[in-house]
């Protein structure tokens, strides 16, 4: 069996992308995407990215998605139960694409171990600034989805993650990589793209502190 297989725990944010684009050049082959979805709804956790968007997504990278449909009670039993079917798929690894916050990797390490995989995490201890750099080097593009209000404005929202905008990012004193929640992104071209994702934006919406940015 080819044990250069993984299973990609994917947000569709940026960090995930880039763990992934540097996997796949080591030669490895994603077998899955993994992402969580809010029970009764169709926008995944976290990101709030509707299904449609996480569907074109995994299309266009040509990669098949695994839905994990959970509550926060059993969000990670679920996730678990879906390694497991990850792992029949080929998956010897689970890929995450965390920077250098303890508990996250603590969380990841669980999630594998209990389902009988190992795990890597490939920009770990990395410079948060330059991870957003290689990533925009490296020729992908990432909208802004969805800011934390205690941290940067709704201005934020749709726009188009470069250099420039990391300055602006840093200057409102929040992380350049957003690793603290400051911000997430979602992912819409690049190099594992066979085409780029077409986002229709309907307006902004403004809820329990989060400025969302609504596409469909």
């Amino acid at each position: 069996m080819d044990s250069k297989k993984f299973v990609m725990s994917y947000s569709g944010g940026k960090d995930c992308m880039l763990a992934m684009h540097r996997k796949i050049k080591d030669g490895w082959t994603p077998v899955a995407l993994i992402t969580t979805i809010k029970k009764d709804s169709v926008d995944s956790w976290t990101h709030s990215i509707n299904k449609r968007l996480l569907n074109e997504a995994s299309k266009s990278l040509n990669i098949p998605i695994i839905y994990v449909e959970c509550e926060m009670k059993d969000y990670e039993e679920k996730f678990e139960e879906k390694l497991i079917e990850a792992k029949k798929m080929g998956a010897t690894t689970v890929v995450y694409g965390d920077i250098d916050i303890e508990l996250h990797k603590q969380w990841d390490i669980d999630r594998a171990t209990n389902a009988g995989l190992d795990y890597e995490l490939p920009l770990w201890q990395a410079n948060r600034e330059e991870v957003v750099h290689e990533f925009i080097d490296n020729g992908f593009k990432a909208v802004i989805k969805k800011v934390n209000l205690a941290n940067m404005s709704e201005d934020f929202l749709g726009k188009v993650l470069d250099k420039p905008l990391v300055e602006e990012i840093k200057k409102t004193g929040s992380d350049a990589c957003g690793e603290n929640g400051e911000y997430h992104t979602f992912v819409i071209d690049g190099p594992l793209f066979n085409n780029p994702i077409e986002l229709d934006v309907l307006g902004k919406t403004v809820s329990n502190g989060y400025g969302t940015l609504d596409v469909k």
